[in-house]
């Protein structure tokens, strides 16, 4: 398949470059990118992406900036670490898409509400249960647009449920939970603590 030429509509940045080598952690290596492609073709679900974390990397070297923020790319990447792991070059492509999906939602790029009420929905599961529960969290996460929302979601993903069901891997048992529970809540508390620490200190500078 032809790549599609770029929309004409398209608007370049020609310091975006520049921001993602001062913002985004990772960004500083940017440069060292040689475009052989390796993080694209080792990642399981880049064919479900807009654009592939190699194309993503050209794509901020040229300055377009909105592409880049409003790409999928930023959020179907599920941080399996392949495209850091074989970089030849040994750059962090993970953290960098992290990064960068973290400054969408901050630049008003993506649905902050749905972000964060997804990351609310995962962040309880571990505090719960040590571990996510795919289940769980996103019945949590539909749910958290109201009961007729959820109820459609919910069907609109029965089938790709089931099959994972039928082929091992969704459980239809209780929530897999760590043995620890005591050492997990001092785990999070001690988080907790570093962040208060970690702010205050940003609040006095």
């Amino acid at each position: 398949m032809a790549t599609p030429l770029p929309d004409s509509s398209q608007k370049y940045d020609l310091g975006f470059a520049r921001w993602v080598y001062e913002n985004v952690k990772g960004g500083d290596q940017l440069s060292m990118c040689m475009q052989c492609g390796a993080c694209s073709g080792s990642c399981p679900i880049g064919t479900d992406m807009d654009h592939g974390p190699r194309k993503l990397i050209m794509m901020i070297r040229a300055g377009m900036k909105d592409t880049v923020l409003r790409s999928n790319t930023l959020w179907n990447c599920t941080s399996c670490y392949r495209c850091t792991v074989r970089c030849p070059r040994g750059i962090p492509v993970t953290s960098i898409v992290q990064g960068l999906a973290a400054k969408a939602v901050s630049l008003g790029y993506a649905d902050e509400v749905v972000t964060s009420r997804f990351a609310r929905s995962f962040w309880w599961s571990v505090t719960h249960f040590g571990r996510t529960d795919e289940r769980l969290v996103t019945a949590k996460f539909y749910f958290s647009f109201g009961l007729a929302e959820g109820i459609k979601r919910g069907l609109g993903n029965l089938k790709i449920a089931l099959d994972l069901i039928l082929k091992g891997r969704m459980h239809l048992g209780l929530p897999h939970k760590v043995s620890d529970t005591g050492g997990l809540q001092a785990i999070l508390e001690k988080a907790a603590e570093i962040e208060a620490r970690d702010q205050l200190g940003e609040d006095k500078s």
